[in-house]
């Protein structure tokens, strides 16, 4: 009676054991076609033009001598008003320091007011924008190749047309 209770346990164990074997099949191909797709880019480009801009320059002093003879007046002024304010010992200090800013004051006065700011210049500038054409064009894609298989279509791209496709097929049993 053992025996036929192994013997059953064993027959019934190697049933639901499962394995699994793989194959490879060559399947042959239908049909292969091309394939396109439309491919929208934008392509760069540069717009280059010349602009006539206006150019300001900074005020020059002017070397007239406006500025010598402007440090001598306010140097005169400035010892006048000061020998005029001191009195006494002081009044030597204040006639040498009226001089003195007078002379600074006078001159600063006479190169600020005889510098005249020239005209304006113009100048030609080259000036450059990107700009954006818009260009669609077909891009092959590959080959679209078909096949049937056990009432199955398979399809598979490629680069090039095949005759066959390759299929790994895994049976369990």
């Amino acid at each position: 009676m053992k025996k036929i209770f192994y013997a059953s346990l064993l027959l019934l164990g190697s049933l639901l054991y499962a394995e699994t074997l793989n194959l490879t099949e060559e399947v042959r191909v239908i049909t292969s076609k091309p394939e396109y797709r439309m491919v929208n880019s934008r392509v760069p480009y540069q717009e280059c033009w010349d602009e006539q801009v206006e150019v300001h320059y900074a005020p020059q002093p002017s070397n007239d001598g406006s500025g010598v003879a402007g440090a001598l007046i306010g140097g005169v002024a400035g010892g006048v008003l000061g020998h005029q304010v001191g009195g006494g010992r002081g009044n030597t200090a204040a006639t040498v320091g009226g001089a003195i800013v007078g002379t600074l004051v006078g001159k600063n006065l006479a190169e600020n007011a005889t510098s005249t700011p020239p005209p304006p210049g113009y100048r030609i500038e080259r000036r450059c924008a990107t700009r954006y054409e818009e260009k669609s064009m077909e891009q092959f894609m590959g080959y679209r190749n078909t096949a049937n298989y056990k009432g199955q279509t398979i399809v598979k791209y490629s680069d090039k047309p095949l005759e066959f496709i390759r299929l790994n097929v895994m049976v369990t049993y």
